[in-house]
């Protein structure tokens, strides 16, 4: 997969009006930046994750900065079924009669350790969370994409998915699996409305990051707000001819 940047993207301020675009992990670190960046560039935003009282303060900060009012569904991709997101769609696509936009920025990173200690459960809820759920979502959602004049799908891996680490097993593999089902979606739907591309944020200031360098001083990251630029480009049409891409962020 191709690697490009737009790292100085500036975006107008109306980039997004009128787009309505899902982010999952809404409620915390990249999810809850992008589903606020998107707001504040006029997009009606859909905030999707597992805990509700994180996804209401982002709805409410969306409201109080006098963006468009968002909705909220709560949504555990661990236990989540083909049928929780063929409903999900049904109802997206009564509310708004089309979807401009995906954000599949949900994840868990599961245990670091050394490659034979990884154990069948935790790597299961890293395919389930990391894999599976935004498979299944997006049969879901791709025919509700389909109605959009320009809709964009994007899936987020990491550094981890382009080059295997030692200890990374569980998340990097499901990182690899990410990238290629982004690329395959890609290729099929090349010449629709739909265009599929991939982010890796980079090291960023986040808890997840935490969890995995505990010793790493935070305020050396960039933060989630940092990265907006790219995310805004992905978003809006002056990406639509960007295909089967993988941005860096940082």
């Amino acid at each position: 997969m191709q690697i490009k940047t737009v790292h100085d993207y500036q975006a107008p301020k109306d980039l997004l009006t009128d787009k309505v675009i899902l982010v999952t992990g809404a409620g915390d670190g990249i999810g809850r930046q992008a589903a606020l960046t998107f707001a504040e560039h006029g997009a009606t935003v859909i905030l999707l994750g597992r805990t509700v009282d994180k996804l209401e303060a982002v709805y409410d900060e969306i409201e109080q900065a006098g963006g468009a009012k968002p909705a909220i569904i709560p949504l555990d991709l661990k236990g989540a079924t083909l049928d929780h997101y063929q409903g999900m769609a049904a109802t997206i696509k009564e509310q708004f009669g089309r979807l401009d936009g995906v954000l599949h920025n949900a994840g868990i990173l599961s245990i670091l350790s050394p490659y034979t200690h990884i154990e069948a459960d935790d790597f299961n809820d890293a395919m389930q969370i990391n894999v599976t759920g935004p498979m299944l979502m997006t049969q879901a959602l791709l025919p509700v994409m389909q109605l959009a004049d320009n809709a964009s799908l994007v899936f987020t891996s990491s550094g981890v998915g382009r080059k295997g680490r030692a200890y990374w097993g569980s998340y990097a593999i499901s990182k690899f699996a990410t990238e290629g089902m982004a690329q395959v979606i890609a290729d099929e739907y090349e010449t629709t409305s739909v265009r599929t591309n991939v982010i890796n944020p980079g090291a960023t200031r986040t808890s997840m990051r935490a969890k995995a360098y505990p010793a790493e001083d935070p305020k050396a990251l960039k933060t989630p707000l940092d990265l907006m630029p790219t995310y805004l480009y992905l978003m809006g049409d002056e990406s639509k001819k960007d295909n089967n891409l993988c941005f860096d962020a940082q």
